[in-house]
């Protein structure tokens, strides 16, 4: 296998650990706007009626995260090596992506809001990005790390 396939060791267990708290993440988000919901049109009953309003317009702008943990998901279930360059992009796209903005558009004032009205979405927030990492501090690290490069094969 050639260098395109090393992933660094700290790459890696940041994916890995980033599952999680980006699932409990997107849980609050998908109860808080089910609240939100349910003040408008009344109480949602059963787990069906919840799976189709997570496909309805009203859930639209939690697509991008769902996306997202189905792409990381995927990188770590791949049978081919995870390149470092993948697990980076997953990383940086998560961070820009969670990053909540007031003048955004599209999710991160979705987001930005969510955190203004909810201590819960704030609380899951912070373990995001404790598992994230500064910006830039991924390549830094596996600078420092470049001697534990393996090839990975994720079964």
């Amino acid at each position: 296998m050639g260098s395109e396939h090393e992933i660094h060791e700290s790459t890696l267990q940041r994916l890995i650990q980033l599952r999680q708290p980006l699932l409990h993440l997107h849980k609050t988000l998908l109860d808080l706007e089910r609240e939100a919901y349910e003040r408008t049109h009344g109480r949602v009953d059963n787990s069906y009626e919840v799976l189709q309003l997570v496909m309805h317009h009203w859930f639209a702008w939690l697509h991008n995260l769902s996306e997202l943990m189905a792409q990381i998901d995927e990188m770590l279930d791949a049978k081919e090596p995870l390149k470092e360059s993948e697990a980076v992009a997953a990383l940086d796209q998560a961070r820009v992506l969670l990053t909540p903005s007031k003048t955004g558009s599209g999710f991160q004032k979705k987001y930005f809001n969510s955190m203004q009205q909810s201590p819960d979405v704030v609380m899951a927030h912070s373990k995001v990005l404790k598992n994230l990492g500064a910006a830039g501090t991924t390549g830094k690290k596996n600078r420092q790390d470049a001697g534990s490069k393996r090839n990975v094969r994720l079964s």
